[in-house]
This record gives C-alpha cells, sequence and structure tokens, in this order.
C-alpha cells in the first residue's frame, strides 16, 4: 500500500500540480497572518488565496492593493511566492521535456539527436537547473542594484530604495507583474531608468530555460542554435516590435493614454506595454483607458505569451509560429511544414494545434462563466481579464477589486490551470504510447 502511494506521487504529472498546490496554500497562510497586513486591514480567505495563487503562478492579478493593504512581510512573503513560482516553473517544464525524451524511440532519438541536444543538455539537469539558477539571480541583482540607485534618487530612502529596486527586479525576471505602487508604474511611464531595466528583465525571464541554457554555453554559435531557440528569439523580437507598432499606432492621439505626452516621449510606454503584455503584466498606462482594438492587441499577444519552459504563460511564441508556418506550408502547397532548413514532424504540428484549440476552449469558457457571474461589465473587459489571469498575464482593466466571489474563485483556477496546465497536457501529449498494429483506409471530407 505504500509503495503504491509513493508510486502516485513520485508520478511527475501528479506531483508537479500538487507541489505548486502545496505551495500556494503555504503561501495562502502566511498571508492570513496578522503581521502581514497593515494596520485595521482584514484579508479573507479567498482574497489570501487569490494573491497567493497569483503570486505563485507569476500572474500579477491582484484583489488588493499591494501597497496599501500588506505590510513588509505580506510583501516579502509575495516576493518568495513569485520566486519560487518562477524557479519552479522553468524546472518543472525542463523536467517534463526530459521524461519526454526519454520516452522517445530509439529511431526518434538518432534522428533529433543533435537538435535536443543543442537545445539542452538532457545527460546533465543539475547543470541546466544550476546554470539557470546563477544567471537568474544574476540578471535580478543587477537589475535590482540599477533600479535602487534610480529610486535613491526620487527622494526614496536608502532602505526603501534597496527594498523597491530588489522587490521589482525579481517581480520582473519572474514575470509576476506585482508592483509596490498602488498604479504600477505609471507615475515612471517616460523615465527610461526604471522602464526599461524592468521591461529587460521582464523579456529574459520569457526566453525560458533551454533557450537562456544554450544561448549562455554558445556565445558565439549563432548558426549552431537549435530550432527552438532561434523561432524564440525571432519570434519573440518579431512580436514586440510588432505590438510596439500596433500601440504607437492605435493610441497616439488617445488623450487618455499616449496622448497626454509630447511624441518623442510616446516611444518608451508603447515599447513597455509591447513588452508586458505578453509577460509580466506590469502596466505605465492605464489599462483601462486603452482603446478596444488596443485590448484586443493585448489579448492576442497575451495569448500567444513567451518562450516554453519560462515564468510566461499563453500557448507559447514556437507554438504561434509553428501554426503560421502550417499555414503558410498549405498555402503555398507545400508537402512538408520546413523552418532553418529542417523539417517539423507531423506529430509535433498535431501537438501544437491540440494546444492552441485546447487552449481557445478553456479560454472562451472562462469569458462565458464570468459573463454569467458579471452581467454589469463588458465583454471586451471580460474577456481581457480571463484571458489575463489564464495567460498568467497580470493585466487589468480595472475590474478585478470589484469582482464578485464566484468570479474571484473563476480567476483563481483559471490562474493556477493556466500555468500547470500547459506544461502537463503538453508533456502528456508526447508521452502518450498508445500503439496500433493496423490502419483506417484513409478519407478525404471536404474542407471550407
Amino acid at each position: 500500500m505504500i509503495a503504491k502511494v509513493k508510486a502516485f506521487f513520485r508520478h511527475p504529472g501528479r506531483l508537479i500540480p500538487l507541489l505548486f498546490m502545496g505551495v500556494i496554500l503555504a503561501g495562502t497562510l502566511l498571508l492570513l497572518l496578522p503581521v502581514a497586513h497593515l494596520g485595521d486591514n482584514r484579508t479573507s480567505f479567498a482574497d489570501a488565496l487569490f494573491t497567493s495563487t497569483s503570486a505563485v503562478s507569476v500572474t500579477g492579478l491582484a484583489v488588493v492593493d499591494t501597497p496599501v493593504h500588506w505590510s513588509w512581510f505580506g510583501q516579502f512573503v509575495i516576493m518568495l511566492l513569485f520566486q519560487i513560482g518562477g524557479f519552479g516553473i522553468m524546472t518543472s517544464a525542463v523536467l517534463m521535456a526530459l521524461l519526454v525524451t526519454h520516452k522517445l524511440g530509439l529511431r526518434t532519438k538518432l534522428a533529433t539527436r543533435m537538435e535536443v541536444s543543442q537545445a539542452l543538455n538532457l545527460g546533465d539537469f543539475k547543470a541546466i537547473l544550476l546554470r539557470t539558477i546563477v544567471f537568474s539571480l544574476i540578471c535580478e541583482a543587477i537589475m535590482a542594484l540599477a533600479l535602487a540607485i534610480r529610486f535613491s534618487t526620487l527622494d526614496f530612502g536608502l532602505g526603501d530604495a534597496v527594498w523597491y529596486g530588489v522587490f521589482h527586479s525579481v517581480s520582473s525576471f519572474n514575470n509576476a507583474g506585482f508592483a509596490l505602487f498602488s498604479d504600477s508604474l505609471m507615475s515612471y511611464a517616460t523615465d527610461p531608468w526604471i522602464c526599461v531595466p524592468i521591461a529587460l528583465g521582464s523579456i529574459l525571464g520569457a526566453l525560458g530555460m533551454p533557450v537562456i541554457y544554450e544561448v549562455t554555453r554558445r556565445h558565439w554559435g549563432r548558426r549552431q542554435w537549435s530550432v527552438h531557440t532561434k523561432l524564440t528569439l525571432i519570434g519573440s523580437a518579431i512580436l514586440i516590435v510588432g505590438g510596439w507598432a500596433a500601440y504607437l499606432v492605435i493610441e497616439w492621439s488617445n488623450p487618455a493614454t499616449f496622448g497626454q505626452w509630447p511624441w518623442y516621449d510616446r516611444i518608451l510606454p508603447a515599447f513597455f506595454q509591447s513588452a508586458m503584455v505578453r509577460a509580466s503584466g506590469f502596466n505605465s498606462i492605464d489599462v483601462g483607458a486603452m482603446r478596444e482594438d488596443s485590448l484586443l492587441a493585448s489579448i492576442i499577444l497575451a495569448f500567444i505569451g513567451g518562450g516554453s519552459a519560462s515564468t510566461a504563460g499563453g500557448i507559447k511564441v514556437t507554438t504561434f509560429f509553428l501554426l503560421l508556418l502550417v499555414i503558410w506550408a498549405e498555402v503555398r502547397g507545400e508537402p512538408d511544414v520546413t523552418v532553418f532548413r529542417r523539417r517539423i514532424d507531423p506529430p509535433v504540428i498535431r501537438e501544437a494545434l491540440t494546444v492552441a484549440l485546447v487552449y481557445v476552449a478553456c479560454n472562451a469558457f472562462g469569458v462565458f462563466l464570468m459573463q454569467r457571474f458579471e452581467p454589469h461589465i463588458d465583454l471586451t473587459s471580460i474577456m481581457f481579464e480571463v484571458t489575463s489571469a489564464f495567460a498568467t498575464m497580470g493585466q487589468s482593466t480595472g475590474i478585478t477589486y470589484d469582482l464578485s466571489e464566484p468570479s474571484v474563485w473563476l480567476l483563481t483556477i483559471a490562474m493556477y490551470t493556466g500555468r500547470v496546465g500547459p506544461v502537463l497536457f503538453a508533456a502528456s501529449l508526447a508521452l502518450r504510447t498508445r500503439k496500433r498494429l493496423y490502419r483506417y483506409p484513409s478519407a478525404r471530407p471536404l474542407v471550407g
């Protein structure tokens, strides 16, 4: 009996969700302590659970005002939770990748050995983990120093400047999006000394452990990088630049967002929004005042998300661009889907399509439920809120504080599912072992 229980919990498909759930519950209990909140503030179990889930899933949504509600102890607990959550996400994703690789057949291993070995040194998981942790801590330390120096010049005391620098650097690299300002970073929208380090930290954190490991291991060997790394880097750059241009065009004359500044001060907020919306959830403009087409662009970018095995959410950059490559191959009548002189195997294409469709279905179901719970809120805001939670992006149009308890529970489940679900679902697709010794005759039903 004991052996069966141990075997049950050793399976990573069960262990990883339970570990995340355990950390969330521990964080909830810590946030319920009287020392965790300021003054006469009171924290309900639902609010503590929501905040803990948002931190561990590195989402950044909040039902209470972080700097006003939580004490220094509560803020430290939140920072600890999203640091643990960030490391846990990257580690569990790579662990599942290792298990998938061990399940591959000999022919598949030989065919993909070069590609896989470039992306990850699968024989040395400890080296991958250690390199990523060291890289993460170095990046966080550099960003914390830069931010602390800047805050110290803005009438912050030395202790506050250091604390604010550390908190926001860890929050940005882990794509958590929690800020110690009630308006997030709107007061510093045109300050490059604050926005640029936070944006760069979020971009690096959204690349993913395999990309970080490969790039830091092979400084000058760009031509030898794996297809995964190339797709992630090029795809991320395209999405950032594309989002940057889209926000500039749409919001240029909006007096509630970019229109309040001279033309040269609109460049940085547009870049910051483009970098944040796929990952971190910090905002330097009033998201609720953005035009509807900007909100739609944000929903699409959040849906795509960041790199695989990263702290960002979404269906992932590689999944999105693989689907675009499938469409391009079909339009051109190509028999194979190819990229960087490599052919993409059909099972990978099916997995990408399945992940995207399941993601859309779950998100649509969440929108349907919240629309039932909050009939007085417009559909666009609900779509944005649910996508933000499910994609663990963290931005909000401002409705989070006013949601009913059923909606708070719905977003809590969405954040947890959006964090642990994609990794486990993608791994389960790759690990399935069902085989048939026969095949049915082919058919060609009409499409379109």
